[in-house]
């Protein structure tokens, strides 16, 4: 997933509002900030394999990034650094949960390529993938769904909360349209590697939104 995961972030927003929008989203895609870095310095490994689903065509071990322990841990761990730096274990509880959620959202849609724990040989994964039409309707109405529930819960502030908001919705609906229609062919994967760092322009942006927003009364 992608904007899927973004939704959570969305949605997570009200029910922990002491977090700004940007930390949620931080939350919500922590494992793939995790997996760029982990699979250029060789830990994890990725392969473009045309037609191993209908969506993509990666072909990923990531045990350290995306294994059911690992995203426990990862969880935890965000969780714990928040709590320790703003002493507030409400919110800390809330954003430990965004981060699981990754890896649930992922077993929904990816083949079973996501390891249970590091040299564990069994994998999950539904295979939402495996249709196009399938995961688009999902994962847009997920996006859509968190997008109006944060929209619902706050209001602009002033201009910039109104159009700058609009533009993080565009452009990461244009994001994924440009990841669902990309043809990666083998050999490609250091490039797709260093073009996964762009999803951490979306965590400033959104927290620049959120600065120019509050919640409605």
């Amino acid at each position: 997933m992608f904007v899927g995961h973004f939704a959570v972030g969305l949605a997570a927003k009200r029910a922990a509002p002491r977090a700004s929008l940007g930390t949620h989203f931080a939350a919500s895609v922590f494992l793939d900030l995790l997996w760029p870095v982990f699979l250029l310095a060789g830990i994890e490994r990725l392969t473009v394999v045309p037609g191993i689903t209908a969506f993509t065509p990666f072909d990923f071990v990531y045990p350290w990034s995306h294994s059911l322990l690992a995203a426990v841990f990862w969880s935890l761990l965000f969780a714990g650094g928040y709590h320790l730096l703003k002493k507030d274990k409400t919110t800390a509880k809330v954003l430990g949960a965004v981060v699981f959620s990754h890896w649930v959202l992922d077993w929904v849609t990816h083949r079973p390529d996501l390891p249970l724990a590091p040299g564990v040989s069994y994998k999950a994964g539904l295979g939402l993938w495996n249709s196009v039409h399938g995961t688009l309707a999902v994962e847009l109405s997920l996006f859509l769904a968190g997008a109006f529930w944060y929209a619902r819960g706050t209001e602009p502030a002033d201009p910039i909360g109104r159009w700058a908001w609009l533009a993080l919705i565009v452009g990461l609906l244009a994001a994924y349209a440009a990841a669902a229609t990309s043809h990666p062919a083998p050999g490609q994967e250091t490039q797709i590697a260093l073009g996964s760092f762009a999803v951490w322009l979306f965590i400033p942006w959104a927290a620049w939104v959120d600065r120019h927003r509050r919640l409605r009364r």
